[in-house]
């Protein structure tokens, strides 16, 4: 991912300035890594190491996930809404 496209994503789902580690932030930037990941699977489907990397950075965004929900579920629901996650 390029420094142009984070910093894109930083900024769409920041909570005050200067804020580049919250939960919402870290979420995006891994939904944003998974659908990379993902489009490159579908062009070279025998390479397992990008699947395991996959899966390691699911595992990552669902452990993300249930603890937002856990601590603030108004913002998790805003959250998954905005980043189309669980239709």
């Amino acid at each position: 991912m390029d420094k142009e496209k984070k910093g894109e994503i930083i900024t769409q789902f920041r909570l005050k300035e200067n804020d580049s580690g919250s939960v919402e932030v870290q979420v995006a930037l891994l939904t944003e890594r998974i659908n990379r990941l993902t489009e490159h699977l579908k062009l070279y489907p025998q390479d397992r190491h990008s699947r395991h990397a996959l899966h390691g950075v699911i595992g990552k965004q669902r452990r993300f996930l249930g603890y937002l929900n856990r601590t603030a579920p108004e913002r998790y629901h805003s959250l998954i809404a905005r980043l189309g996650l669980r239709k």
